[in-house]
């Protein structure tokens, strides 16, 4: 049985997640904290960071990061294709999933939803409201971009659902979670993110929850 090392709001522990659920792969979900210093995520990655997969019960590291974890199941586990089929195509789609794991994880989510979640879960005060204020603010720059990508396309690597449209959800609901996200004034992400919401690989990210830190009322909606 394969296992992901996982934290349920992160978002390429959920980008995988997804990504596992769209190829009908079953996994345990073991959730570590990797500021606890734990020994099953060091032996499995050395450099302490999630997501990591784990197939069956071999020993050594495991498969990680999550875009390595994504291109890996797409390497053996071919169908459902969740890459395009020309090299281009492709090369488009890897591009948008580093986008979010880079340059989006920095601006955004380091700033966003690691001091809302994070700090609370490990107790460190309250969130740095300059890092929120910077991080709204990329969030505003980001979002016109995907709308603008969205206006030229039907998703967001092409005309079909691909491995971006995973990576962009992923991130986007750890966003959505804390309530951060201003739907109202990208209508063309909010109805691509609807119909992402509505497939049923997504239906677990949207039980998740945080003790203390309920999501606000539309996030679990499917016609927010």
């Amino acid at each position: 049985m394969r296992t992901l090392l996982h934290m349920p709001l992160d978002p390429a522990s959920r980008m995988v997640r997804i990504a596992l659920a769209e190829k009908g792969l079953p996994a345990r979900l073991e959730e570590i904290r990797p500021w606890e210093d734990d020994d099953r995520l060091l032996s499995a990655n050395p450099a302490g960071m999630l997501p990591v997969l784990l197939e069956g019960e071999a020993p050594g590291p495991g498969v990680t990061p999550g875009g390595v974890i994504v291109d890996y199941l797409e390497d053996a586990y071919a169908e459902p294709a969740l890459f395009p089929m020309t090299a281009a195509a492709r090369a488009e789609t890897r591009r948008l999933v580093a986008w979010f794991a880079d340059k989006f994880e920095r601006d955004v989510i380091d700033m966003i939803v690691r001091e809302r979640v994070d700090k609370r879960l490990m107790r460190r005060g309250q969130p740095d409201y300059d890092l929120l204020r910077a991080g709204i603010e990329a969030l505003d720059w980001h979002l016109d971009y995907f709308a603008w990508l969205l206006g030229e396309r039907a998703w967001f690597a092409g005309e079909k659902f691909s491995a971006a449209d995973i990576a962009a959800a992923a991130y986007l609901s750890s966003v959505d979670y804390v309530d951060a996200a201003p739907w109202g004034r990208f209508p063309v992400v909010k109805e691509w993110y609807a119909r992402v919401k509505s497939r049923p690989s997504f239906r677990p990210i949207l039980r998740d929850r945080i003790e203390g830190l309920p999501p606000p009322r539309h996030y679990a909606d499917l016609d927010f």
